[in-house]
């Protein structure tokens, strides 16, 4: 099945992304219910399943359903800004007693117990699932968050030099394999929804979701956004930080520091998050990485209330330069016959 989505100028101009913590809580729980089916997350679920014990998510467990076909729009409203914080999309779902019943009906299956009393009384249910995704999310969430953010917005970095060197086509044209850009037409390989359908104008919302992977999420139905949720790059070196060793011929002129910071920004990071890996505190992560900018070696870019850096083109030529070097240099031969 094939679900189209056709733009018109309008909707271009208005396509943007944003990240959601709520939508990374909800396509989570299909992971912890069927690990077989997210490999590349396996990793998280082994250590989260013990955090989550004693945790209470029920409603939230049955309002996720696996096999996946359709979940209530509520549960996870497409984010009005940027950069939301979970509390600001909690207090999102917490004003939408209004969908409740309609998003509820058009969901295939019978109800349990717990999801019929969210439907009989709306106000009181959300009021009870908020507490419960505050919950997983303090168990399962919180303690990987700064690196999934970091993961997150290094995909949107890259979708914006894309979209800077090659225009709204160049910028979706990788989005993912089941995702194809062609005459104004976003093509989305689909398990159960197919035909065409309108931006309506409001253009789409792009939103990278590690837990959606392997597959990729629609809502095109008003009155929610129209968008899209799609694995960004990097979702398998994610879980398990490897100890990246600097070149040393890079690492004789920069120093080893700053050579390790460079082969830590294979993905654009946070101050506090290369401090973390490389053991350095945050001030003297962030005087290091200062020096690395003024030399041209990395860049700087606000997102919300953080700071990304990334290699530059100069940087990647130096990197790519020793590993060349090193694996064409021939072996010495020896004189004795």
């Amino acid at each position: 099945m094939t679900l189209d989505l056709t733009f018109t100028a309008r909707d271009i101009a208005n396509t943007r992304f944003a990240i959601s913590p709520l939508g990374e809580v909800v396509a989570s729980v299909r992971v912890v219910k069927d690990p077989a089916a997210h490999p590349l997350l396996r990793p998280w679920v082994e250590q989260v399943r013990r955090r989550l014990q004693g945790v209470g998510w029920r409603l939230l467990s049955d309002l996720v359903p696996v096999p996946t076909v359709v979940i209530a729009g509520f549960t996870c409203t497409p984010p009005s800004t940027s950069m939301p914080d979970l509390g600001l999309e909690l207090a999102t779902m917490r004003g939408a007693a209004g969908r409740v019943r309609s998003d509820l009906d058009a969901v295939p299956g019978p109800r349990t117990k717990r999801v019929q009393a969210l439907h009989d009384d709306p106000e009181r249910g959300l009021e009870r699932l908020a507490e419960e995704v505050q919950a997983y999310w303090d168990a399962a969430m919180a303690p990987y968050w700064a690196r999934i953010r970091a993961l997150l917005e290094g995909e949107i970095l890259y979708r914006a030099r894309l979209l800077a060197e090659g225009g709204a086509q160049r910028m979706l044209a990788d989005l993912d394999d089941a995702v194809t850009w062609r005459d104004g037409t976003l093509s989305i390989a689909h398990r159960h929804v197919s035909g065409a359908r309108s931006l309506r104008g409001l253009g789409l919302l792009l939103v990278p979701c590690v837990f959606v992977s392997p597959r990729v999420f629609s809502v095109t139905t008003p009155p929610y956004q129209p968008a899209v949720r799609y694995p960004p790059r990097g979702i398998a070196t994610l879980w398990e930080r490897r100890e990246l060793e600097p070149p040393e011929a890079l690492a004789a002129v920069l120093g080893r520091t700053r050579a390790r910071l460079l082969a830590e920004l294979d993905q654009p990071a946070s101050t506090r998050d290369l401090a973390q890996r490389t053991g350095l505190s945050e001030p003297g992560a962030n005087q290091h990485l200062t020096a690395l900018r003024r030399a041209g070696l990395c860049t700087a870019h606000r997102t919300g209330r953080y700071v990304l850096y990334a290699r530059t083109a100069t940087a990647e030529a130096l990197l790519e330069r020793e590993e060349r070097y090193f694996d064409e240099t021939p072996t010495p031969r020896s004189n004795s016959r």
